[in-house]
């Protein structure tokens, strides 16, 4: 039974709930935030010329998450975009549980060291209530994918759902999780002089 379960919800189980309940002292273990949900999403604006586009995106998209993405549609018609009401324009995709777990760690240890002139991922990108998105410029850095297959460039935004209450609470989970968040100015001054 042990075996089936993912990497990084053994790390959660071991060392990160425990972690964070020492930095921040929770009563209660049901307090110490948790990852909930990994949404994914792709705006394909080319879709609106060509149907194809978004065939392949979803394609990609089926191949990273290991679940086939919902097509997300136009809310109201835009005439500079040719837009119409009802088209196509997307896809999404939501992972929970033992598929969110397996595609984090995954991200941390395969994908973003492949990122070109990677040096951290922003450490701003939460919402406020400890939930944070990274953008990504390219499909192609998950290696799941045929480079000759997926000529055209794809980026696409992966949303971190977290249960924390504050944005510190969530990037310390992250953080413990493996996620590579660039260092404070504070600390690269001080470590330059």
């Amino acid at each position: 039974m042990s075996s089936n379960i993912p990497r990084m919800q053994q790390r959660y189980d071991e060392s990160v709930r425990a972690a964070l309940t020492e930095t921040y002292g929770y009563k209660n273990v049901h307090q110490v935030p948790r990852l909930l949900k990994i949404s994914m999403n792709m705006g394909v604006g080319a879709a609106v010329g060509d149907k194809k586009v978004l065939d392949l995106a979803i394609d990609s998209m089926t191949q990273i998450t290991g679940q086939k993405p919902v097509t997300t549609i136009a809310r109201k018609s835009i005439a500079g975009f040719r837009l119409r009401e009802g088209m196509p324009i997307g896809c999404m995709v939501t992972m929970r549980r033992q598929r969110m777990y397996e595609f984090l760690d995954r991200l941390v240890s395969i994908v973003l060291p492949r990122v070109r002139d990677f040096r951290g991922i922003s450490r701003k990108a939460f919402d406020g209530n400890g939930n944070y998105t990274l953008g990504l410029n390219e499909q192609l850095v998950f290696p799941e994918l045929n480079p000759d297959k997926f000529v055209r460039p794809q980026g696409m935004n992966i949303s971190f759902v977290t249960s924390a209450k504050t944005d510190d609470e969530a990037r310390e989970m992250l953080r413990l999780f493996g996620m590579p968040f660039k260092q404070p100015k504070e600390k690269e001054q001080a470590g330059a002089a």
